[in-house]
This record gives structure tokens, C-alpha cells and sequence, in this order.
């Protein structure tokens, strides 16, 4: 007997829809969910070709809306958000249905926590890292991240499970005393071993993909429990 769908929501990413890290999230989408996933196509040669579409990205997210009858979208890449201010709020005046963002998600996710101490692992360089603090400072959190590993955001992609736990592990070292793991960027692909970093480090572990997921379906007044990729989605906790 077929699932019951109990929503129909969207994932659009900033890049294209059809990246590896993208299609291996479906696995935490519950059955009860239909997620389609879509792509702006707005990263042709670097992450500041992302600056200044606003007014694109809202009336292309509008559209996708309507065209796909979704009743909740969420819409990732931080540098779009943090390129774009206000891009959050403009959701919100434009489309009716409920949109999360990926720097809101993931605060959100974080003071449900009570985290105010995070450490932040991305693929970015430090002046985009420094975007992200800046902003999780305005929402009071605090946040410490270990000088950019990578050259180029893209060469995250190479990393496997393993190797993504042993930078989070060297990155914990070095930094010691935070509240939280919050990790920014879906090319540093850490939910195959979110579970094995809240358990062997310890900490709790927020990860922007997951953490967009939790809260539109959260917003829509739906709760489920997603063993096997950490707390957040196992736990299920209250939007705060």
C-alpha cells in the first residue's frame, strides 16, 4: 500500500539541482514527504555571481512554487543569503507558502539547541567565514571556525565520510570549547557521519540541509523522526 504524501515541499538549491550531495539527501526525507528538488543555475564561474539577484531568485522561487503546487519551500546556499541582504524577507512578502533559507534554518536549529557557542565548519574562505560569523553574531550566537582547508569551495567535493570526520575532529582540537558543530555549505558533506560525530566527539551537530528540512516541515505543523543522521532529526525538537 502506497505511503500517504502529507506535504509536498521544494529544495532549490542556488547551483544546479542535480549535484551527488543533493540527490544522497533524499535518503532523510520521510516517506511521508514529497521533496522535489531544483536548481537556479545561478553559479556559472564563481560564488559572486550570486550578488545581486535578489529580485531573480524571488520571482524564479515564486514560480516554481506555483508551477509545482508546493506547500512549503526552502532554498540553500548561505552565500546567496548573505550576497543578496534581505533575501530572507523578501521570501516572506512574495510567496505565500512557507520558505526557510539556510542561515535562518540553521539558527533556528541551533538556539532549539541552545547553542550560543558553535564551531563552524565550511568549504568557504575566511572573508565568506567571516560573513557567516557576523551573522550568527547579529542572531547572539557566537562562532569560532579553524582557518579554510581548501583553495576552492568545490574542492570539499572530494572529501569521502571518513575524511570529513578527521577535518571535523582536527577542527575540534584546535578550537575546543563550543556547544555545537554547525556545519555551512553542502559541498562539505558531513550527514553520512553527523551520528558518529555526536557520538565519538560528543556534541550535537547542525547541518545546513537538514536543518532547512526540519524547519519547513516544521513550519507546515509536521513532526517525524529520521534515525541514523543525529539529533535534530531524530530528536524532532520544537521550533523555538
Amino acid at each position: 500500500m502506497a505511503q500517504a504524501i502529507h506535504a509536498k515541499i521544494g529544495f532549490v538549491s542556488p547551483s544546479s539541482g542535480a549535484s551527488p550531495h543533493i540527490e544522497s539527501f533524499k535518503v532523510l526525507v520521510p516517506e511521508e514527504v514529497q521533496m522535489d528538488i531544483d536548481g537556479l543555475g545561478f553559479v556559472r564561474t564563481s560564488l559572486s555571481d550570486l550578488k545581486g539577484k535578489t529580485g531573480a531568485v524571488v520571482e524564479r522561487v515564486k514560480e516554481l512554487v506555483k508551477a509545482n503546487g508546493w506547500q512549503g519551500v526552502f532554498v540553500g546556499g548561505a552565500p546567496l543569503e548573505l550576497m543578496n541582504p534581505g533575501l530572507a524577507e523578501a521570501f516572506q512578502g512574495a510567496i505565500k507558502v512557507p520558505v526557510a533559507t539556510a542561515l535562518e534554518s540553521c539558527v533556528t536549529a541551533l538556539k532549539a539547541f541552545s547553542a550560543k557557542q558553535v564551531l563552524l565548519m565550511t568549504p568557504f574562505d575566511d572573508a565568506m567565514n567571516q560573513l557567516i560569523r557576523d551573522y550568527l553574531a547579529n542572531q547572539g550566537l557566537n562562532a569560532l571556525s579553524p582557518p579554510p582547508p581548501f583553495k576552492d569551495y568545490k574542492d570539499a567535493l572530494k572529501l569521502g565520510p571518513e575524511d570529513v570526520f578527521s577535518l571535523t575532529k582536527k577542527s575540534v582540537e584546535a578550537v575546543k570549547e563550543f556547544q555545537a558543530i554547525y556545519f555551512q555549505g553542502g559541498v562539505l558533506y558531513p550527514l553520512k557521519v553527523v551520528e558518529q560525530i555526536e557520538r565519538e566527539i560528543p556534541t550535537t551537530v547542525v547541518a545546513s540541509n537538514s536543518a532547512m528540512l526540519w524547519t519547513i516541515l516544521s513550519r507546515l505543523g509536521l513532526k517525524f523522526r529520521v534515525p541514523g543522521h543525529g539529533k535534530l532529526l531524530e530528536e524532532w525538537p520544537r521550533l523555538p
